[in-house]
């Protein structure tokens, strides 16, 4: 983290969730390294009980991919709003593209990057449902090019270790622990009160892709956000952004 890698403050800022880059920032951002990488958040806008907002997933990629920015010479894009969201259609304010459509968008947005001179594209991913992402590095990979998935489940259990989140990585499924405490480090204000005794536990959930959320929870929630802390929600993004090292060195490899 941090180092040579430090993103100057002469580089455009993050405006809420949307970069401010110029063009010239992202063309000196990539003269100092061997390959131009592209950070994308991918969220979703699905149900996250009575307390957490609809865009949780993606205040949460976001908050990931901008920290991620801050510390590597990387070219950060605005968010993929909506996405796989299928297993919250019984809430009201669930939105979901088609796993096809999204693909589709992943592609297409390679592409583009490509034309314009950046060759590698790291999907940054909020919302567990997006299955079809694993895919669409799978095949990108395949074609000879250049992408990943971040964070992959091992990064989120070294955050979760180093940052003393109680609940495991099964348990704290949906709207719990982690996410509460990313929100209340990131944006506070979006948190309402009563996710401090929303907690539900449903750790045997087998049939989910077949039933959908709403055979294992009534409010929405799966996890224990009433042990969410800022300081959590810090120390998670600050382990993130040092394992995303590993994917930035071997992205920049001429390997």
């Amino acid at each position: 983290m941090g180092g040579s890698h430090e993103r100057s403050a002469a580089y455009g800022p993050v405006h809420g969730l949307l970069p401010a880059d110029t063009t010239e920032d992202v063309r000196m951002r990539g003269a100092g390294v061997s390959q131009q990488i592209a950070v994308l958040p991918v969220g979703s806008f699905e149900q996250h009980g009575p307390y957490l907002p609809l865009a949780t997933d993606t205040l949460v990629a976001c908050a990931v991919a901008r920290e991620i920015a801050d510390a590597y010479p990387v070219h950060l894009l605005p968010p993929v709003p909506i996405s796989c969201s299928h297993e919250h259609a019984a809430w009201p304010g669930t939105v979901s593209l088609s796993a096809v459509t999204l693909h589709a968008v992943i592609r297409d947005i390679a592409d583009s990057l490509r034309r314009s001179g950046v060759d590698t594209l790291v999907l940054v991913n909020g919302h567990g449902g997006n299955y079809v992402l694993g895919n669409a590095v799978q095949e990108a990979s395949a074609r000879g090019e250049r992408m990943a998935l971040y964070p992959a489940p091992e990064d989120w259990e070294t955050a979760r270790e180093r940052a003393g989140v109680a609940t495991s990585l099964l348990t704290d499924m949906h709207a719990g622990e982690i996410e509460a405490s990313i929100l209340l480090h990131t944006h506070p204000e979006l948190l309402r009160p009563g996710y401090e005794t929303s907690d539900h536990v449903a750790d045997d959930r087998r049939h989910l892709l077949t039933l959908g959320m709403s055979a294992y929870t009534d409010s929405g929630v799966i996890g224990r956000p009433s042990l969410a802390s800022a300081e959590k929600g810090k120390q998670l993004l600050a382990s993130l952004v040092d394992s995303f090292g590993t994917y930035f060195s071997l992205l920049t490899s001429d390997a």
